[in-house]
C-alpha cells in the first residue's frame, strides 16, 4: 500500500440557538427564599426575585389559581428575564405558557377565543390509569418468518423474574415491537398488554460478562422480581386545551399537530370542564393550575381586560403574570388614562412586584455572563467600555454588540475582543440617541418629516445636554465618538 490515507473526523454539534433569555436557568434563589447576588444567569433585582420565588413555591404547591401578578419597570430591567426564571425554576411539570399582549389580534379568531385558549394551555390536567405489564428478562427468543417471505410471521418468548418462567406466543405486532427494538436474549423487558408497547430497560446483570466489550450506552439491571404480571399506575399530564382540541372535531388529535385549532364551542369546554371534576372526584385526576405570562400587556384593549376580569374568577384559572413598561397612559380602546395602561378594577386584584434599574456594577455582570454564553473572549478594558456604553445608551444595544465585536475580533483572526473592536462596532452601529440625533439634524432631507418648531426646540436642548455629559466623559467615550 501507498500512503495512509487520513480520515477527517468531524465532531457532532448540536445546534442550539442563543436567545436573549437563553443564559437564563431559574430564579437564583436558595432554599429560603433569598436571592444571591449572581446565580443560575440572574443578577441584581433581588426584591422581585424574592416575590417570583414565593409565587413560584405557591404554584408548585397548587394552592394558588386566578391570581394576577404584574411585573412593572422601566425597559431592560429584566422583567422577561423573571419570567423566563419563574419558567425554569417550576420545570416541565407545570405547564408555562407565554404570549405578548399584540399576538391575540389575529384574522383567525376572536380576541376572547385567543385569550381563552393560552388561559386553557397553562391548566394541566394529571390523568392517572393503572395498566397490566408484563415484566422479565429475556431468556429464549424464536421468530420464525415463511420461506417465502410473505405471510404471518410465528414466534415464541421466554421471559423469567426472579421467581417464575413463562412462555408466550407472539403475534405479528409484538413480532415487529421486538425487531424494532431489537430485542435478544439476557435483555429486561416490559410489555403493555393493551397497547402491545414493548419498552427495553436494559441488559441483565447476568449476562454481563457475555461480551468483551459493551457500547457506554449499554444500560445493566437487575433481573425483576416476583410475578411477570403486573399492575401499574400510570400517569399522563396533558392540558385543557388539548383536551379541548382532540373533543372539538373528529380528527382533533391532528389539529394539534397542525396548529389549526379554529374557534372551540364554550358547550364542549363545559362538558370538559364537568368530565374533569368527576374525574378529580372520582380521584383519577388531577389539577395542576399553571402559569400564563403576559408580556407587553397594555397592548391589550378594554374587551380583553373584560374578559380577563371574568375568566381569573372562574375556577379553572391559571396564575397569570403580566409585564408592561408604560407609565401613566391610555388604556386601548377607550380614551380613559390609567397606570400602565390597565383599568383600575383589574389593577386591584393584581399584586405588583416592581424591578429597578440595574446598577453599573450589575450591568457589567450581565455583560460578562452574556459573552460567557455566547463563548466570546473579551479584555477587561473593553469590558469595561462596554459596560460605560451601557449605561450610557441601553442594555440591550450593549449586548447586541457583544456579537458584532466579536465578528470583527473574528476577521483579523484574534481570540479575544480587544477596545479597538468594540470602538469600531459602536462607530458601525447607531444606538438610538445617536439616531434621533442624525434624524433631527438632517430632517429636511428625509420623506413625510413631521416635527413641529417646538420639538426642533426641545431636541436642540437635549443635544446640547448629551454633548455636555460626553465631554465630561473620560477619553474612550470621546474616541468612541469620534
Amino acid at each position: 500500500m501507498g500512503e495512509t490515507e487520513k480520515i477527517e473526523v468531524r465532531d457532532i454539534t448540536r445546534i442550539e440557538r442563543i436567545g436573549a433569555h437563553s443564559h437564563i436557568r431559574g430564579l437564583g434563589l436558595d432554599d429560603v427564599l433569598e436571592a444571591r447576588a449572581v446565580s443560575q444567569g440572574m443578577v441584581g433585582q433581588k426584591d422581585a426575585r424574592r416575590a417570583a420565588g414565593v409565587v413560584v413555591q405557591m404554584v408548585r404547591e397548587g394552592k394558588i389559581a386566578g391570581r394576577c401578578i404584574l411585573l412593572a419597570g422601566e425597559p431592560s430591567t429584566g422583567k422577561t428575564a423573571i419570567a423566563v426564571g419563574m419558567a425554569q425554576a417550576l420545570g416541565t411539570e407545570t405547564p408555562f405558557t407565554s404570549m405578548s399582549g399584540s399576538e391575540i389580534y389575529s384574522l383567525e379568531m376572536s380576541k376572547t377565543e385567543a385569550l381563552s385558549q393560552a388561559l386553557r394551555k397553562s391548566i394541566g390536567v394529571r390523568i392517572k390509569e393503572e395498566t397490566e405489564i408484563i415484566e422479565g428478562e429475556v431468556v429464549e427468543i424464536q421468530i420464525e418468518r415463511p420461506a417465502t417471505g410473505t405471510g404471518q410471521k410465528v414466534g415464541k418468548v421466554t421471559l423469567k423474574t426472579t421467581e417464575m418462567e413463562t412462555n408466550y406466543d407472539l403475534g405479528n405486532k409484538i413480532i415487529e415491537c421486538f425487531m424494532k427494538e431489537k430485542i435478544q436474549a439476557g435483555d429486561v423487558i416490559t410489555i403493555d398488554k393493551a397497547s402491545g408497547k414493548v419498552n427495553k430497560l436494559g441488559r441483565s446483570f447476568t449476562r454481563a460478562r457475555d461480551y468483551d466489550a459493551t457500547g457506554a450506552q449499554t444500560r445493566f439491571v437487575q433481573c425483576p422480581e416476583g410475578e411477570l404480571q403486573k399492575r401499574k399506575e400510570v400517569v399522563h399530564t396533558v392540558t385543557l386545551h388539548e383536551i379541548d382540541v382532540i373533543n372539538s372535531r373528529t380528527h382533533g388529535f391532528l389539529a394539534l399537530f397542525s396548529g389549526d385549532t379554529g374557534e372551540i364551542k364554550q358547550e364542549v369546554r363545559d362538558q370538559i370542564n364537568n368530565k374533569v371534576l368527576e374525574w378529580r372526584e372520582e380521584g383519577k385526576a388531577e389539577i395542576n393550575p399553571g402559569v400564563l405570562f403576559i408580556d407587553e400587556v397594555h397592548m391589550l384593549d378594554i374587551e380583553c381586560f373584560s374578559y380577563l376580569n371574568r375568566a381569573l374568577e372562574s375556577d379553572m384559572a391559571p396564575v397569570v403574570v403580566m409585564a408592561t413598561n408604560r407609565g401613566i397612559t391610555r388604556i386601548r380602546g377607550t380614551n380613559y388614562r390609567s397606570p400602565h395602561g390597565i383599568p383600575i378594577d383589574l389593577l386591584d386584584r393584581m399584586i405588583i412586584i416592581r424591578t429597578v434599574p440595574y446598577t453599573e456594577k450589575e450591568v457589567k455582570e450581565i455583560l460578562k455572563i452574556r459573552c460567557e454564553e455566547e463563548d466570546c473572549i473579551m479584555h477587561p478594558d473593553a469590558l469595561t467600555i462596554l459596560t460605560r456604553i451601557a449605561t450610557d445608551t441601553s442594555l440591550r444595544y450593549a449586548i447586541q454588540l457583544i456579537t458584532t465585536a466579536n465578528l470583527v475580533c473574528r476577521r483579523r483572526k484574534a481570540t479575544e475582543v480587544n477596545t479597538e473592536d468594540v470602538k469600531k462596532v459602536y462607530s458601525l452601529f447607531l444606538d438610538e440617541n445617536r439616531s434621533s440625533k442624525i434624524l433631527k439634524e438632517y430632517q429636511d432631507d428625509y420623506m413625510f418629516s413631521e416635527i413641529s418648531e417646538h420639538e426642533e426646540e426641545a431636541a436642540a436642548v437635549a443635544g446640547g445636554g448629551a454633548k455636555r455629559r460626553l465631554d465630561t466623559g473620560d477619553g474612550d467615550a470621546q474616541a468612541m465618538e469620534h
